[in-house]
């Protein structure tokens, strides 16, 4: 498996930005934190509520003075910004920038996100290889810290190979048997007879029309367990073929 990105906030200020940047990162698998010059100091009061349970990734965090001391380990970096720099640098969306990351084996890697006010400096996006903006709108580009993290973390995953849904929503029951079709069919056929809803001239025909909307339906055996119930108990249990 490729290693995970390292997430680096620059001078951030609200534990609570902070706070739902840790569970972004748990959410996806990433969990190295590293904060540089947090405003108003270290730990802050109320991040560990925000994080939802992800305190660990806040436990492991490492604090810097410098953006340039928070990268000095890492071989490829990347920072992200929502505006043009007028840098000569790539610039790609999340998805092409974390299929990068994961390709390269063997590298540490790390992301850097700015200010929640100013976002990162001129000076600091030309400290990274290449630069991270996200497709959104031109009326409303501004995002949070946490929702940065998220888009990219999202991407990372799907990017390593990891981005499994947690269940499949699998039929549990196997496909019903011709047999239990025809038994059902029987069963439905016999309660409208005995009903009055079929026109005598026209009995079959409906009865065929019936047939084939059951199959198109392509049931499990719960299901005509429970249509098979249903019938009997609209019809006081009269009809207990099969």
């Amino acid at each position: 498996m490729p290693s995970a990105p390292v997430v680096v906030l620059v001078e951030p200020q609200l534990a609570e930005n902070i706070g739902m940047v840790a569970r972004a990162m748990a959410n996806f698998g990433l969990s190295e934190l590293r904060l540089v010059a947090p405003k108003n100091g270290w730990p802050k009061k109320g991040v560990r509520e925000a994080a939802s349970g992800a305190t660990h990734i806040l436990d492991g965090a490492a604090v810097f003075d410098t953006v340039a001391e928070a990268i000095a380990d890492l071989h490829y970096v990347l920072a992200t910004t929502a505006r043009e720099r007028g840098q000569m640098k790539r610039v790609v969306g999340p998805e092409d920038a974390m299929r990068d990351v994961a390709a390269r084996a063997g590298q540490r890697t790390g992301i850097l996100f700015g200010r929640e006010r100013a976002g990162l400096s001129n000076d600091e996006v030309s400290l990274a290889d290449a630069i991270v903006t996200f497709p959104v709108t031109e009326e409303f580009p501004s995002l949070n810290l946490a929702q940065g993290v998220l888009l990219v973390g999202y991407e990372w995953r799907r990017a390593a190979g990891l981005a499994k849904l947690p269940f499949s929503g699998e039929m549990l029951s196997p496909p019903a048997t011709r047999e239990a079709m025809a038994s059902l069919v029987g069963t439905l056929e016999d309660s409208l007879a005995t009903a009055g809803f079929y026109p005598p001239e026209k009995r079959e025909i409906i009865a065929r029309n019936m047939r084939d909307m059951l199959h198109r339906m392509a049931m499990t055996e719960q299901d005509v367990r429970t249509l098979r119930g249903a019938l009997r108990a609209l019809n006081g249990g009269r009809h207990r073929r099969g």
